[in-house]
């Protein structure tokens, strides 16, 4: 037990040297210490004065509410600003060593993998950190001097887990970056997938702000910080000494990338009917997880979609669909059903979907994805639940209107989300011996080869049926 303390505690040493080592660094650049000290000591200032006229101006007219929202908004941007330079300073990290000839000396040190990169990650986190707290500090005490506002201690909590968890999660995706790439233009150029995701955070976190749903902001903490851990798991299942001093220059092989793709597609089998018999067995055996959690996420959609039907109720002559009796069917015909062109319209609505969710979950480790499937699941359960208010059969409704084509339609959602999950996932588990880019065009292959052989065939058949025969089958159920 002792060795094993002994042994972390080396561990943490080694990791400590290189995070000095960079922080000493940092620290005599004045192209990082200006911006940090501008953001941490005049933003808060300007913040405050912006403050204080917001007040006065909606104090004027009857509306100090509005002030007092934008506030704890203003307070939560005093602390982004300057984090936001942890991703300039982690993407400089391994690329901006390499560009000024000082990688291989230091990949050359007795250090571990591990060490080297959470020495790196700890570096890029803590000056910027730092001087969030401090221009937060700053901010609050130019509102308690000039203001009568006081925070809450629990948003103040919250928000300093935020800025925290939003400092880690842009750190950890921005040193992963920099230590797949061979440049600071290419990383800087791929920085695009932090900024974007993290600036969307940031308009809806003020939106909840601005609602006083103070309570939501936990709930998006413990996503930032489940996303911090993935992000971290790939970083150092993905940092190798060897594989950053061996690539030279970031460039795109198509031909080596197509090449690939195509022996994972086909998988060795040299007919149709083995290349089936393969996808039957072996690739849906490879989902199984996923299709899993997919599953049990759509089921979990529906019943929320139930639960909001009590929140946010439609009227009863809405969703009572047996009051137009006979005149159902021209309410069908009406909507374009029975046409050959309907048919088309549907099958092309519900590909156009899925191919939105696997770009979304191609970056996104696979969550915008199951949203995407989740929200189509969730409006279905809204109006069932709609259906039980008004006193109708919520069963009987399910049975008419969605039940035929969801056979095979649900399916296929389940299908399309595991492996879309499972791409956007293949980043945290490349196999030995094998790069990024392979491990995730092989799980591409499999995406490809399950929708093209078993999701788009259940989605042609689904969008027929919806067509064709859910129409028929709930005439006959609710006009009966």
């Amino acid at each position: 037990m002792i060795l094993g303390v002994d042994k972390r505690l080396e561990s943490l040493s080694g990791t400590m040297i290189i995070a000095r080592r960079e922080i000493r660094d940092h620290l005599r650049d004045w192209r990082i210490l200006a911006p940090i000290a501008i953001l941490t000591l005049f933003f808060p200032l300007l913040m405050n004065f912006t403050a204080q006229q917001a007040m006065d101006f909606v104090t004027r007219y009857g509306a100090p509410i509005i002030g007092e929202r934008l506030i704890p908004f203003l307070l939560m941007i005093v602390g982004f600003f300057p984090i936001s330079i942890s991703l300039v300073i982690a993407l400089e990290s391994f690329a901006g060593e390499r560009e000024r000839l000082s990688l291989e000396p230091l990949l050359a040190t007795p250090l571990t993998d591990g060490q080297l990169y959470l020495g790196k990650m700890i570096a890029s986190l803590v000056p910027p950190l730092s001087a969030a707290y401090l221009g937060i500090f700053v901010y609050l005490l130019g509102l308690i001097l000039k203001t009568t506002w006081r925070p809450e201690p629990q948003l103040l909590l919250q928000i300093l887990a935020l800025t925290t968890v939003q400092a880690i999660v842009m750190v950890s995706g921005a040193v992963v970056i920099s230590s797949q790439t061979t440049s600071v233009r290419a990383a800087n150029l791929l920085a695009s997938f932090i900024i974007v995701p993290v600036a969307e955070l940031i308009i809806l976190e003020s939106m909840i702000m601005f609602w006083g749903r103070y309570h939501v902001l936990w709930w998006i903490v413990l996503m930032l910080v489940l996303i911090a851990l993935v992000l971290g798991r790939m970083g150092l299942r993905l940092f190798n000494r060897e594989e950053l001093l061996g690539n030279e220059i970031d460039t795109i092989d198509l031909r080596w990338a197509w090449r690939k793709f195509w022996e994972a597609f086909r998988d060795g089998a040299r007919t149709p009917i083995e290349w089936y018999r393969d996808l039957l067995t072996r690739s849906l055996s490879l989902i199984k997880a996923a299709a899993l959690i997919t599953a049990g996420l759509l089921f979990l959609a529906y019943l929320i979609g139930y639960r909001f039907a009590g929140s946010f109720t439609l009227p009863a002559e809405i969703v009572n669909l047996e009051q137009y009796g006979e005149g159902l069917e021209s309410q069908f015909r009406y909507f374009g059903l029975f046409t050959g062109q309907t048919w088309r319209w549907v099958f092309v609505n519900n590909v156009r979907a899925l191919a939105l969710a696997t770009l979304f979950g191609a970056f996104t480790l696979g969550v915008l994805a199951e949203v995407v499937l989740m929200a189509s699941v969730g409006i279905v359960g809204y109006f069932a639940g709609n259906v039980a208010l008004a006193g109708g059969d919520a069963l009987k409704f399910l049975t008419a209107l969605v039940l035929p084509h969801a056979v095979l339609e649900i399916p296929a959602v389940v299908l399309a989300g595991a492996t879309i999950l499972r791409l956007g996932l293949a980043v945290l588990s490349v196999p030995k011996g094998e790069s990024l880019s392979e491990g995730w065009i092989k799980a591409l292959a499999e995406w490809a080869r399950i929708g093209l052989g078993l999701v788009l065939p259940l989605l042609l058949a689904a969008a027929a049926i919806e067509v064709f025969v859910t129409p028929r089958v709930a005439m006959s159920l609710l006009t009966g």
